[in-house]
């Protein structure tokens, strides 16, 4: 099922702890509705999800995949997704937010990795669905991991770091064979990865001043090339992306604190407080102030309820 052209896209931020980057969200809140969501969204770490019961659907920027009971989805940082469930059912999920590149780097130095782009390219640009038939070694590592972090023994950092980076090995094997067989889907990679420098500094620098310029020569690229490289993997361009990272986080901030308009105008990036609600109204239909009161009713509510999730998930 192909997605139509231009999708909206949300960037979700995860605050990962710097000690142990790895967080649990499960239980019985964690259900998705049957509602297809018109938004995209895509997160700061990878994503690894347990579907429990039901099924439904997986849509990618270019593509959707059915999903199972037993299934594991596993999607990397830099891939805009959205997921629901068959009509009628909510299917109910368990998922491992983990920020690879710290987790891994930990142990092994990426830089000096003989496969160094291909785990960058896994961590950035990889997405799949597994089955426990045909992959039962990734289902008992993915659920040891999620029963280490449910009960929180003695130690179990540590056995939930083992276990981790024995999945992320396992999902380099698998996505070095699935490279030898599909060389359509490693051109697609391939061009996803020329970006991912921009799209970290993007992420992690988004309130500062930058320029296209400034991204390009990163991403190693002339302006005009990476602005058409950007604009056709993203269906937007770099200065429309840029303003929608600003203005996700700065919903984040009206919704989840009390601080006044004119400091989350410039605490995410906008020089002017008119510039600020000009481009908040476009992308969310609404100004700051009235999306503030919109969210204050609406905040006790079930995150479901909606297209998409009001709020970041609670870390359990």
């Amino acid at each position: 099922m192909a997605r139509p052209k231009n999708p909206v896209i949300e960037y979700r931020n995860y605050n990962l702890p710097h000690d142990f980057p790895i967080i649990l969200l499960t239980g019985e809140v964690w259900r998705i509705s049957d509602a297809r969501s018109g938004r995209l969204h895509f997160h700061n770490c990878l994503e690894i999800g347990l579907c429990e019961t039901d099924s439904g659907i997986i849509e990618f920027m270019d593509t959707s995949r059915t999903f199972y009971a037993d299934n594991i989805t596993v999607i990397a940082s830099d891939v805009p997704h959205t997921t629901y469930s068959s009509p009628g059912t909510q299917s109910k999920w368990s998922y491992v937010f983990i920020d690879t590149e710290t987790i891994w780097g930990s142990y092994f130095p990426i830089d000096i990795l003989p496969d160094r782009e291909l785990i960058l390219d896994l961590f950035h640009n990889y997405y799949t669905i597994l089955s426990k038939e045909n992959h039962p070694e990734i289902y008992a590592l993915i659920t040891m991991i999620i029963n280490e972090l449910k009960t929180q023994n003695n130690n179990y950092q540590l056995i939930v770091r083992g276990f981790v980076l024995a999945l992320l090995f396992k999902l380099l094997r698998i996505y070095k064979e699935e490279k030898l067989h599909t060389l359509q889907d490693y051109e697609f990679h391939e061009n996803s990865f020329v970006i991912s420098p921009a799209l970290s500094l993007i992420r992690s620098h988004y309130m500062n001043d930058f320029s296209i310029e400034d991204l390009a020569t990163l991403c190693h690229l002339s302006t005009a090339h990476f602005r058409r490289v950007f604009t056709s993997i993203m269906g937007y361009n770099p200065l429309e992306f840029v303003n929608n990272t600003r203005i996700v986080n700065a919903s984040i901030l009206l919704r989840t604190t009390e601080m006044p308009i004119l400091d989350i105008s410039e605490e995410v990036g906008f020089r002017s407080v008119s510039s600020f609600n000009r481009h908040f109204l476009t992308i969310l239909g609404m100004t700051p102030m009235e999306y503030r009161k919109e969210m204050s009713y609406i905040r006790n509510r079930s995150v479901f309820t909606y297209t998409g999730w009001i709020a970041p998930p609670k870390q359990i």
